[in-house]
C-alpha cells in the first residue's frame, strides 16, 4: 500500500476506533438514556447519532492525516502541537461518553463538553496554520459539539 494512502487509512481507523470503543463500552447507557430521561424538543432520533459521529470521526482522521503528512522543518513544531491537541480531544471525547451515558452526570458532562470544544477549536486553529483544508474539515465537528452542548444542557435541566 502506498505510504500516503496508508497514512490516511491508519488515521481514519484510529479516529473511528476511538468512537467505536466508546460506543461499545457505553452501548447500554446510550440505549436506555432516551427511554429513561426527558430530552429537549430539538433532540434528533437516536439513530442519527451513529451516522453523524461516523462522518465526524472520518473527517477527524482525514484532517489528522493531512497534518501528519505535512513534514517539513518549518512545520515540525506546529505539527506536533496540532497532533497533541487532536489526541487530547480524542481522549476527552472518549471519556465524555462514560460521564454522560454511564455516569449520567449531565452537569459534569456539559462542563467536560466545553473542555472538548476548547480542544477541538484549538486543534482547528492549530491546523489552520498548517493546512486550511484540514482546519475546514473540523468545522462540522465544532458545530455538532455546539449542538451537543445544547442537548446536554437541556437534558441536565430537564432531568434534575
Amino acid at each position: 500500500m502506498e505510504a500516503k494512502i496508508r497514512d490516511y487509512v491508519i488515521s481514519v481507523l484510529i479516529a473511528l476506533g476511538v468512537g467505536a470503543l466508546a460506543a461499545y463500552f457505553t452501548e447500554d447507557g446510550m440505549r436506555t438514556l432516551y427511554a429513561e430521561t426527558r430530552v429537549p424538543v430539538l433532540s434528533p432520533p437516536s439513530e442519527l447519532f451513529p451516522v453523524v459521529w461516523t462522518i465526524l470521526y472520518f473527517l477527524m482522521g482525514i484532517s489528522a492525516a493531512m497534518i501528519w503528512r505535512k513534514k517539513s522543518p518549518e512545520t515540525a513544531k506546529r505539527r506536533r502541537i496540532s497532533l497533541i491537541l487532536y489526541a487530547l480531544s480524542l481522549a476527552v471525547n472518549f471519556s465524555w461518553c462514560f460521564i454522560f451515558f454511564l455516569g449520567r452526570s449531565f452537569g459534569f458532562a456539559l462542563a467536560w463538553l466545553l473542555v472538548l470544544l476548547a480542544f477541538v477549536v484549538g486543534t482547528l486553529l492549530a491546523y489552520r496554520k498548517i493546512s486550511a483544508v484540514a482546519a475546514y474539515l473540523q468545522i462540522p465537528y465544532v458545530l455538532w459539539l455546539c449542538f451537543a452542548g445544547y442537548l446536554t444542557c437541556a437534558i441536565w435541566v430537564l432531568n434534575p
